[in-house]
């Protein structure tokens, strides 16, 4: 029987590597992502997950993570996290529940502390350094604050054909409070069917879920499509809708103007 892992970016290599080894003894998907997302968590110079993730504006930690099981399509999730060690764990355990299994904010943060889940101060001296610098340089050079949100996303296939899917971030860097981007969120951030494949996305939370683009990769790949030519027709539309609709709001305003 076949196995595999994929994930997005550098920062998930040793993660990958660990997980491959739970692969190669036969282990289940579910562990393989969840060993290998901890890893990049837990590593304190990835700014943009988990520990050592740079803040909000005001300087807090806020982490979304989610966990899709694709043989039962359960979903576990969080958003708004604060003080929690690895929300991949909480997320995966939050798959297991019929209802209730996606949690934000002081809710996410109760059930977390009610399953004896580990509370850290996921907020570092680095990333502090980061967010100073940054303010000072928006007051400054009136540069942009949003930068540096790149998720972590896997897919795990097992010697069993199940897949499970997995995410996880600080989210946009100097976000609002409260802000919650595509990676917690079922068919945007991530989706996966063991029966079809499974695709998870990194860049922009805003753009990616107007075309709920991890599902339509999904879909397409069921309608036939090879997993490059799905992610790259999902992309294209996306990015194309995306340019259009700006066109014609660009139009509608001059035209406003003008009136």
């Amino acid at each position: 029987m076949s196995w595999g892992i994929i994930a997005t970016w550098r920062m998930a290599l040793e993660g990958i590597q660990e997980g491959v080894k739970c692969l190669q003894n036969k282990g289940n998907s579910g562990d393989a992502i969840e060993k290998a997302i901890k890893m990049v968590e837990d590593f304190p110079y990835y700014k943009s997950v988990g520990y050592g993730g740079l803040p909000n504006e005001n300087g807090e930690i806020e982490l979304d993570a989610a966990f899709m099981d694709g043989d039962s399509l359960s979903i576990g999730a969080v958003a708004g996290i604060k003080d929690f060690k690895n929300p991949i764990s909480i997320a995966r355990k939050l798959s297991g529940e019929r209802v209730n299994c996606f949690l934000v904010g002081q809710g996410a943060e109760e059930y977390a502390h009610k399953n004896e889940f580990e509370r850290v101060n996921m907020l570092t001296d680095r990333a502090i350094i980061h967010y100073k610098n940054r303010l000072k340089e928006t007051v400054d050079k009136g540069l942009s604050p949003y930068s540096g949100h790149d998720t972590v996303g896997m897919i795990a296939l097992d010697s069993n054909n199940s897949m499970v899917g997995g995410t996880s971030t600080s989210g946009l860097f100097m976000k609002k409070r409260g802000r919650t981007g595509d990676s917690a969120i079922s068919g945007s951030g991530f989706y996966v069917d063991s029966e079809i494949g499974g695709a998870t996305a990194t860049g922009l939370g805003e753009d990616i879920m107007k075309g709920c683009t991890s599902y339509e990769i999904v879909r397409l790949m069921k309608e036939g499509y090879s997993p490059q030519e799905a992610a790259d027709k999902a992309v294209n539309d996306i990015n194309n809708l995306l340019i259009n609709s700006g066109l014609r709001n660009a139009i509608l305003n001059l035209s406003t103007e003008k009136q």
